[in-house]
């Protein structure tokens, strides 16, 4: 290192800061980054004791110390002081106010910093950051002002003229006792919550902005040549860069612009008067903008390339507009099919609900007429319930003359009763069992019950009443209110020769039945193509389940196809499978069945 630049960056270090144990920190920060070479590292523990706006200077002073090939790292991670005062204009009258939030005051020993910033409004439009301290307001500084006079001050114009330059430290004291203590904007909570705020505003110049410093002891030169830019576009910019150079290890690139040399600004120099102080010394810390002249030296098979390129560029994004906008109209038909499906689902539903009232007024008008002709045939409820007495009065019978010497047994002729019962001699009686309980969906028919004879006489017994087949009655629609509401007959016009081979159906009953999916099935299965019965078979159809308040199942009925598909060949674990997963899809389920056939339960009468 040169014994120049080192004697001057200790003799600023001296006079920056005063603590020598901060020095000798400073110091050993730096032995460490020559040893890991981490600029990152680096840059944080620098900020611990570069911690207040008077010790900023340092950063620029270390920079020197950092070799060429990190010179634009470190320059991106300390924070960026602006050469000179920046003018704004904002108009307090806005509906969303002036978008900033200050902090600091003549109270607080600071000056008055901008600590938040709201998102796209006013100040953050024109380019404001927080860390920028406000120096003058409406043409008067305000280093002399307390908080409250600088926000009266503002409020004195409906347009605002402030002038601001970047720090990038925000003064943070909660109460006037407290010590005041600086935070990096990187490092800094604004008091609304928002976590960090921007170190740049995007777009603008700072951002492209960057400094670098070069030792020219022990080299040749930069390695690079210069060149003033036109009348429109006035300036000093990098015409060309060797190969291998200090300009080339340090990142300078053909089109850069250099602003600043050493302190001295290049914005009004001429071209003359720009080399004598890039020659005038062995170090220099040049500010430049990354790009801002490149058009100027474009050759003209890079101007073609870079036409073709913003071209393809248009291509492109003119292609991904046309992809969007087929996107959107394909997305558009799409949620018009949509529309279109949600109300031909409500108008099927309303017809199925049209239906479905239709089918229980007719049902219901059935039942009156079953109900009517049950009350015709068998009496009113009332009277089966109560116990009826049957009298017969007995007679003796006339003895017949013998033809021969053999004896005749008497016999005992009985006397037909208008209610059904018979009368015999003498005085007899004898009640019906009473009727059990009718279960839900099941009408049940008592069973004849006989008293024991007396042993002299023959009972005649009554008219046996036909006897109806189980499976027949739980078909048959009982007097249930919340059977009524959820009956569903069999599906009319349903032909089973469009399913099934002829010797598939023969002989049966094949229904289609389409049961609406509310609760659970409850519905058992039994048998399969493996079993000693051949084929899929209802074991049990359980109380509440959909299939009981349907109506149209009962146990033994065959299952020959689940929505469609057909299950005649399929094992028990097969057929489960397809209907759990039928029950799962839709709102209905459509189930064929063969109808099981009545049996003779003329055998399960019991006399005694």
């Amino acid at each position: 290192m040169d014994r120049k630049v080192a004697r001057e960056f200790r003799h600023k270090v001296d006079f920056l800061i005063e603590n020598d144990a901060e020095k000798d920190y400073l110091y050993d920060v730096l032995r460490m980054y020559h040893q890991t070479m981490d600029v990152a590292v680096l840059v944080g523990d620098l900020k611990l004791v570069i911690n207040e706006p008077s010790r900023l200077p340092l950063f620029d002073a270390i920079r020197p110390l950092i070799p060429l090939k990190h010179q634009v790292e470190y320059d991106q991670l300390t924070p960026r002081r602006s050469r000179k005062l920046k003018e704004v204009r904002l108009d307090r009258l806005h509906p969303e106010g002036l978008g900033l939030s200050v902090r600091g005051g003549l109270e607080f020993g600071c000056g008055l910093f901008i600590s938040h910033l709201i998102k796209g409004g006013q100040a953050d439009s024109v380019g404001l950051q927080v860390g920028d301290e406000i120096v003058r307001v409406n043409g008067y500084s305000i280093s002399s002002c307390t908080h409250e006079e600088v926000i009266n001050l503002i409020r004195t114009k409906k347009t605002v003229s402030i002038k601001v330059r970047h720090i990038g430290l925000i003064p943070v004291k909660s109460s006037p006792d407290e010590p005041l203590k600086w935070q990096y904007v990187d490092q800094f909570v604004s008091e609304s919550g928002g976590g960090r705020s921007s170190l740049a505003f995007p777009g603008s110049r700072e951002n492209k902005e960057k400094k670098v410093f070069i030792s020219l002891v022990g080299s040749r030169g930069l390695g690079c040549s210069i060149s003033s830019g036109p009348v429109q576009k006035p300036g000093i910019f990098i015409s060309n860069v060797k190969p291998g150079s200090l300009s080339a290890e340090v990142g300078l690139e053909t089109g850069d612009q250099i602003v600043e040399v050493n302190g001295i600004d290049f914005s009004n120099l001429d071209h003359k008067e720009a080399v004598n102080v890039l020659k005038s010394s062995r170090s220099l810390t040049i500010s430049i903008v990354t790009g801002a002249g490149r058009e100027l030296f474009l050759t003209d098979r890079e101007r073609l390339e870079e036409a073709r390129q913003r071209e393809l560029q248009r291509q492109e994004l003119l292609m991904q507009k046309r992809l969007a906008m087929e996107s959107n109209k394909i997305l558009q038909e799409q949620q018009e099919m949509e529309r279109q499906r949600k109300k031909e689902i409500a108008q099927k539903a309303a017809e199925e609900n049209e239906r479905y009232r239709k089918e229980m007024e007719q049902i219901i008008e059935e039942e009156e007429k079953f109900k009517k002709q049950w009350e015709e045939d068998w009496g009113s409820k009332e009277q089966l319930l109560s116990p009826k007495t049957i009298t017969a009065e007995m007679h003796p019978v006339p003895l017949r003359k013998p033809k021969s010497d053999q004896g005749v047994e008497p016999e005992l002729e009985p006397a037909e009763d208008p209610d059904g019962g018979t009368e015999e001699q003498g005085e007899q009686t004898f009640c019906p069992s009473p009727q059990p309980p009718r279960g839900p969906g099941v009408s049940t028919i008592s069973k004849p019950v006989m008293v024991h004879q007396e042993p002299n006489f023959i009972y005649r017994p009554a008219v046996k009443s036909e006897v109806l087949p189980q499976e027949m009655l739980k078909r048959m629609v009982v007097y249930q209110t919340a059977f009524r509401q959820d009956f569903r007959k069999y599906e009319e016009g349903f032909d089973p020769y469009s399913m099934f081979t002829p010797e598939q159906i023969l002989g049966k009953d094949v229904r289609l039945l389409r049961i609406k999916k509310e609760g659970s099935l409850d519905l058992a299965l039994e048998g399969g193509v493996d079993s000693p019965i051949g084929k899929v078979v209802v074991s049990a159809v359980y109380e509440g389940g959909a299939a009981e308040r349907h109506g149209g199942i009962v146990k033994g009925d065959e299952v020959m196809a689940i929505n469609g598909k057909i299950v005649t060949d399929y094992t028990l674990a097969e057929a489960e499978a397809t209907l759990q997963k039928a029950w799962s899809q839709g709102d209905w389920i459509d189930l064929v069945v063969a109808v099981c056939p009545p049996k003779e339960y003329d055998d399960e009468l019991t006399f005694f």
